[in-house]
């Protein structure tokens, strides 16, 4: 007697591909995590940026805050004349711009520029997240802006100007400030690597920036304000800078703002995530 044995055979599940975007997508993100696992690296290399860039230097980053420190004495006592202001309430209002201005804002759009273009090397030699490239970009800037705050507190000492303990609501402005460079970096430094073109384009706008935007001038000279949240960099400027001088940023201000941060943050995800795998290539 002849036992049949009888197998059943499960039927093949076919399996669909994984959506380009959303791969692209995973290893963006999976890229992002592994930089935040090396934080303490991308601190080290920011700081030995700052190391590198003033080596044989008496003075390293301050002579920075000694330039900047100038210019606000300067330009204070130039533009207070011309507009006819006073200078006990012009001068901390000038020296708290043009610091967040020239050590933060200015910098970290010229230097997101490049910030994969100057990694060439690292990039080329051994595999690390490009986030992290970013992220160093990011710390380098923090360590200059700290270096100017001197500057700050001093005019706020001779003018006797202190915000109290108002200044707190800065805090948020500034985290904002942290992401939005971040975010940046990536679309900048993700379109610079492509396009060579593009720093001096961006050198250019952040200078019609600079005169269009309330730095050298107060927001209250212009007769309609109202359309000054409509610029992007007064927005970001103002949630910081108004809590530092005893004010507090209205709510147009801030959702301006975040409304913003949030358009340059998806469009510095999008840009990295459908790129990233080519960015070795480029630089």
């Amino acid at each position: 007697m002849t036992a049949v044995l009888t197998e059943t055979v499960a039927p093949a599940v076919e399996t669909k591909p994984e959506p380009a975007f959303t791969a692209r997508q995973r290893q963006a993100a999976r890229d992002v995590s592994e930089a935040a696992v090396l934080w303490r690296l991308f601190l080290r290399l920011g700081w030995l940026d700052i190391r590198l860039r003033y080596r044989g230097s008496l003075l390293g980053p301050f002579w920075l805050t000694l330039s900047t420190a100038v210019m606000v004495g300067a330009l204070g006592v130039l533009y207070s004349t011309l507009f006819k202001t006073n200078l006990h309430d012009y001068m901390p209002f000038l020296a708290l711009s043009l610091v967040l201005w020239n050590s933060f804002i200015a910098s970290i759009v010229s230097d997101a520029c490049l910030a994969f273009l100057q990694a060439e090397g690292t990039i080329r030699s051994m595999r690390m997240p490009f986030t992290l490239h970013a992220a160093r970009v990011v710390v380098r800037n923090l360590i200059v802006l700290a270096h100017n705050i001197p500057i700050i507190l001093g005019v706020f000492a001779i003018f006797d100007v202190w915000p109290g303990w108002g200044a707190l609501i800065a805090i948020p402005g500034l985290l904002l400030w942290i992401a939005d460079s971040l975010a940046a970096c990536l679309l900048l430094g993700t379109f610079c690597a492509r396009f060579r073109d593009i720093p001096p384009i961006v050198a250019s706008i952040m200078q019609i920036a600079f005169f269009i935007s309330p730095i050298i001038w107060k927001p209250e000279l212009v007769k309609n304000a109202a359309w000054m949240p409509l610029n992007p960099f007064f927005s970001l400027l103002e949630i910081v800078r108004l809590p530092l001088l005893g004010g507090t940023p209205s709510a147009i201000i801030w959702i301006s703002a975040i409304g913003y941060s949030l358009l340059l943050a998806a469009a510095g995800w999008l840009l990295f995530a459908r790129v990233r795998a080519r960015l070795a290539f480029w630089v």
